[in-house]
């Protein structure tokens, strides 16, 4: 993990200039989701996968020769591209290579696959910071991307999937083109970091924008033979329900998340290596319980461990409720750590839901929407948890253009506890899903 700082410092930028590296990292792994997901459908997904782990060895390469933040930001969104490509194409090639029935099985074993490189990056690019430079972040990539280059392609002669890509669907390049604007400029809309690099005048103009390419973009996509949305996977109950789920889901993950940080250092004075020992907890439940909600949703259907997650997402989320300025800080770390466990019931049974609920034509489309709504959900939580802190940092201080601070524990703290409870209405929609889930019919 490298900071702002220390990469504006190296590339010779002020943090403006990084934070539009950022945003195009985060802008290419939204849009790149679904549509290399539905490439995938056509051509092959382990071809498209290929294509991405090529993508994100070339992209981690180039980032770390850049020489000024321009060739930064390409990169990065190169980069960016690489991880969409590989997470959409992963699920689905995860599910080709096992038998019928055990679905959330692989989507376990890919959640904690997942959650482990979030568990070991900050550690270990912390080390490779201290002992080389922050190049060493991307250099490191580029190893291990070039071995799975190699173990991809020689495999390529292996019939691994178990269905012939058809020749008769084509590409929809207009309709992937406006759905590559539309979530770009979604994007741009709901960035926090965006916003004020955009300033409002031009957020205004770009939601002007967005909503005729939304128009546009629907329009076409309902009068060609091969859309890139087929928007009939929405009549399927149990993918629509699931996905409603999974965007709430997200929704409140990222209305917390975001506050959590300044609550642990600034108001109970923890240290951030504590702080960072803290936020471990819910990776590791994930890690060592995604694969156990799998199991759970193959053996018996998603309904009930989508039903035990939600509820325990509630119960932990409903402790963020009642925190105080003078709180112990056991009881953020076990809302943390009942929260991980929480996503280890849900995000696998909803995610196996969504990918077995569609043809074996269209899973990758389905994985491509999956990744999507991670990274929207979690945009909309955040954007909307910053709204509601300020909102509810001013009723309570009294002072109508009063900006959220430490300054003021004791307004921070309750506006914390109003975006939790915020949060947990946002759980009564997954819950609402979840409890009308069945069992998964294609």
């Amino acid at each position: 993990m490298i900071s702002l700082p220390t990469l504006a410092q190296g590339l010779q930028t002020d943090i403006l200039g990084v934070t539009w590296a950022l945003i195009s990292f985060q802008i290419a792994g939204i849009c790149g989701s679904v549509v290399f997901g539905r490439l995938g459908d056509i051509y092959g997904h382990r071809k498209i996968y290929g294509l991405g782990v090529i993508l994100i060895t070339a992209g981690s390469f180039l980032c770390g020769i850049s020489q000024n933040i321009l060739q930064m930001i390409v990169f990065r969104f190169l980069q960016g591209l690489g991880g969409a490509v590989i997470q959409s194409a992963g699920r689905a090639l995860a599910l080709e290579a096992v038998p019928p029935g055990s679905e959330g099985k692989a989507q376990g074993f890919m959640a904690t696959a997942h959650h482990s490189g979030f568990f070991l990056g900050p550690p270990l690019g912390g080390l490779v910071i201290e002992m080389i430079d922050w190049r060493g972040i991307f250099f490191l990539v580029v190893p291990v991307g070039l071995a799975a280059i190699v173990l991809t392609y020689r495999r390529a002669s292996v019939h691994f999937e178990s269905t012939i890509p058809s020749r008769r669907q084509t590409v929809d390049y207009l309709g992937t083109f406006l759905f590559v604007l539309l979530t770009a400029i979604l994007t741009l809309l709901l960035d926090h970091k965006a916003g004020q690099v955009l300033g409002a005048g031009n957020r205004g103009l770009l939601a002007l924008v967005f909503a005729g390419t939304i128009w546009g973009f629907v329009a076409h996509e309902n009068k060609i033979q091969n859309p890139m949305i087929n928007f009939s996977l929405f009549r399927i109950r149990t993918f629509t329900l699931s996905v409603i789920g999974l965007m709430a889901m997200n929704m409140a993950h990222g209305l917390t998340g975001f506050v959590m940080p300044f609550y642990l250092q600034e108001i109970l004075h923890i240290s951030p290596t504590f702080m960072g020992l803290i936020f471990l907890i819910p990776s590791i439940f994930t890690i060592t319980l995604a694969p156990v909600g799998g199991h759970i949703t193959d053996r018996i259907g998603p309904r009930t461990p989508l039903i035990i997650g939600i509820i325990l997402l509630m119960i932990g989320l409903g402790i963020g409720v009642f925190l105080k300025s003078g709180s112990h800080w056991i009881f953020p770390a076990v809302s943390l750590g009942i929260t991980g466990i929480a996503g280890a019931f849900f995000n696998t049974p909803v995610q196996a839901a969504i990918i077995s609920s569609v043809t074996k034509e269209q899973r990758g489309l389905a994985a491509g929407i999956i990744n999507t709504i991670f990274g929207l959900g979690h945009l909309v939580g955040v954007s909307a948890g910053k709204f509601l802190l300020t909102i509810a940092f001013q009723a309570y201080s009294g002072i109508a253009e009063a900006i959220p601070t430490s300054e003021n524990p004791l307004a921070f703290v309750f506006s914390m506890n109003i975006i939790y409870l915020a949060s947990l209405a946002v759980c009564l929609v997954a819950l609402s899903t979840s409890l009308m889930t069945g069992k998964v019919k294609r």
